[in-house]
């Protein structure tokens, strides 16, 4: 038999292997999708066994990711990263063969790939970076390219739709997209719900398409081929598969999607393939040849390129871009007292900071006024020319959160992107792959509260923040004034496992004069006192705009001989991750609190404990002016004193 097709069929028999042991899975992705794995891993991907994470190695991503055995089997089978017992162990707990691929897991897994499209964007983004990093490093150091492997499901999810837009917009011509085109999901047939001209549709979008047999090795060898050589647009290929392909009585049918096959068929399979039926897990020798014969060349290219680093005029401009940043060391513009929205505060932090970090890259969905985002002095990104360091995203938020998980994922690049603080529901299960993947992604969220004013209740984000702190290392920054706001991008700069979101004013906020009140290096602490008066009776916590509701309030409390001290908790995970002594130094035991914030009171009573109150917005906002919709929703300060009445 050619190598090639019993590499192929080796793939089919660890997959079904594996999810058979396991008793769950997808066999049939992985055995549709085989021999498009051979050719790729080996004929064209560029890697090094031996260093996996160099830098420019080509990306595989598989981003329908319940086919995860497929790129599992592929990282075994080619010495990368996983044992023939981490195969065995598929599903199992403590195992690096989770049911979808886990970043982190094992090099080579360039991306977590469970929520279908995401993959997809996130390719995207990492074929920018490859362009942006081009851009001024030249192929001498940046030359690769980026594979997705995706399914029927990726390309129906709406995210896939604006990626593949902004990429065509790009003509970002080193991504090649190998479609697994078997017309089957899990509620069988695709007719059923899919029925629209897939290549035609990204036609469209200004990408190459191309068409073959996906089970024919030379034909998608010739079709990978022509897609490199098109370095203008990125690339689909249509493969025309059948799931679960070598199944004798099952392929090409639903009922191999999701579950095992069973031990009979799988005995079948094999004996049609040439294997021993009785024998699981095999690997023949000539196959790991197959893979593995081409090792020494593999790490003579990478050793070659790391002699053209070391002896680059870039040498010290890259170092730079990959090294870790000193956000201690920032000097950030320093805000004397007056007033300020704190989106336009932001704009103001982000001109000088962008010149001193130059790899910070980023634009918003289509409110880069409205939301501070734009780099001045950093020019524009189009198809053209990838000099600059803003780009514009158009109205594509989910798409743009999961491009920017591409772009950090890369390395190389510090991505951030913008929208109103409202729309962060459409970018939601993109920022929380942010946080599962642990990368440092910079979310800037304006309008951020029902101040936002006419617009109204769809407009005015009530219950968002709360929303966003309930994501596991995700951290929220809502700055009190212009100050704050600049010691949120330390923070963000600064932080190396996982995403931040600052969330920032339409309305203008008092800039605290620092010489009367707590200095705003306390936002690293994520909450400090803003204020004390001796013999304090009553904590105030406020985050954001409400920190000036609270310091008014506190004169109305004077008046009434109630001494306060005034607590700014920018970031609620930044306080609670301090030990806790500092916390019961912030907000004492023996001392009744009152948190304020324009929004849900949900999760406030953690904080303020059993006997404090919450002021906030228990409902969806109105349309008015701001101020009256605060006042009217009752955030003013006769609120505030009857909740400090109540609990003293």
């Amino acid at each position: 038999m050619d190598v090639g097709k019993l590499s192929a069929n080796t793939i089919k028999g660890l997959a079904m292997d594996a999810v058979q042991r396991a008793n769950s899975g997808h066999p049939g992705a992985p055995m549709g999708m085989a021999d498009i794995a051979t050719v790729l891993w080996s004929q064209f991907v560029d890697y090094d066994p031996s260093c996996p994470d160099w830098a420019d190695r080509d990306r595989v991503i598989l981003s329908n990711g319940h086919g995860s055995m497929l790129l599992y089997s592929m990282l075994h089978l080619t010495g990368t990263a996983l044992t023939l017992d981490d195969l065995k162990d598929f599903r199992q707990w403590g195992s690096r063969t989770a049911g979808h691929p886990e970043f982190g897991e094992a090099p080579g897994i360039e991306t977590t790939t469970g929520p279908l499209g995401q993959g997809f964007a996130n390719g995207v983004g990492m074929a920018f970076a490859e362009r942006w990093l081009n851009d001024r490093f030249g192929d001498d150091l940046v030359d690769h390219f980026t594979y997705v492997l995706c399914g029927d499901g990726c390309l129906m999810e709406g995210i896939s739709h604006e990626a593949a837009s902004l990429a065509g917009h790009l003509g970002l011509g080193r991504m090649i997209v190998m479609y697994d085109d078997n017309k089957i999901t899990i509620d069988g047939s695709t007719d059923r719900a899919f029925t629209e001209n897939v290549g035609a549709r990204f036609e469209a979008y200004g990408w190459q398409v191309l068409s073959c047999d996906g089970h024919d090795q030379a034909a998608i060898a010739d079709a990978i081929r022509a897609a490199r050589s098109d370095t203008d647009r990125p690339t689909l290929v249509c493969c025309r598969t059948v799931i679960g392909h070598g199944a004798p009585t099952l392929q090409g049918t639903a009922k191999t999607h999701g579950a095992p096959l069973g031990h009979d068929e799988i005995r079948a399979a094999k004996t049609a393939m040439g294997f021993d039926p009785d024998v699981d897990f095999a690997i023949p020798d000539s196959v790991l040849g197959y893979f593995r014969e081409r090792d020494a060349g593999r790490k003579t290219k990478r050793e070659a390129w790391e002699a053209r680093l070391e002896s680059s005029e870039h040498k010290a401009l890259w170092a730079s871009f990959h090294s870790e940043i000193d956000a201690d060391a920032l000097e950030l513009p320093v805000f004397e007292p007056g007033k300020i929205a704190t989106r336009k505060s932001n704009q103001a932090v982000l001109n000088p900071l962008a010149d001193v970090v130059q790899n910070l890259v980023g634009g918003s969905a289509d409110l880069t006024g409205s939301n501070g985002s734009y780099q001045a002095q950093g020019g524009d990104i189009d198809r053209h020319d990838f000099a600059g360091r803003n780009l514009f995203f158009g109205v594509r938020e989910h798409g743009m959160a999961a491009m920017c998980n591409g772009i950090a994922l890369h390395g190389g690049m510090i991505p951030y992107c913008a929208t109103f603080l409202t729309f962060h529901d459409y970018m939601r299960p993109s920022v929380r792959l942010s946080a599962l993947m642990r990368q440092r992604v910079i979310y800037i969220y304006t309008h951020d509260s029902v101040w936002l004013g006419e617009d109204g209740p769809t407009h005015q984000p009530v219950e968002h923040i709360q929303a966003m702190r309930s994501m596991i290392n995700v951290w929220v920054v809502r700055p009190a004034d212009a100050n704050e706001s600049a010691e949120a991008w330390r923070i963000a700069l600064g932080r190396t496992d996982g995403p931040t979101a600052i969330c920032l004013t339409r309305q203008g906020l008092d800039i605290l004069d620092r010489t009367v009140f707590g200095s705003a290096k306390g936002t690293a602490k994520g909450g400090y006192v803003l204020i004390d008066d001796a013999d304090a009776k009553v904590v105030l916590i406020a985050t954001g705009s409400e920190v000036d509701l609270a310091l008014e309030s506190r004169a109305a409390l004077n008046a009434q001989g109630i001494p306060v001290r005034v607590v700014s908790m920018p970031c609620v995970e930044l306080f609670r991750a301090q030990d806790a002594a500092y916390q019961a130094e912030i907000l004492p035991e023996d001392i009744p609190r009152v948190s304020i914030e324009a929004g849900i009171t949900f999760g406030w009573a953690e904080i303020v404990g059993s006997g404090g109150a919450s002021v906030g917005i228990d409902r969806y906002g109105a349309s008015a002016p701001g101020a009256v919709v605060a006042e009217k929703l009752g955030m003013n300060v006769d609120a505030v004193v009857a909740a400090v009445t109540g609990v003293l």
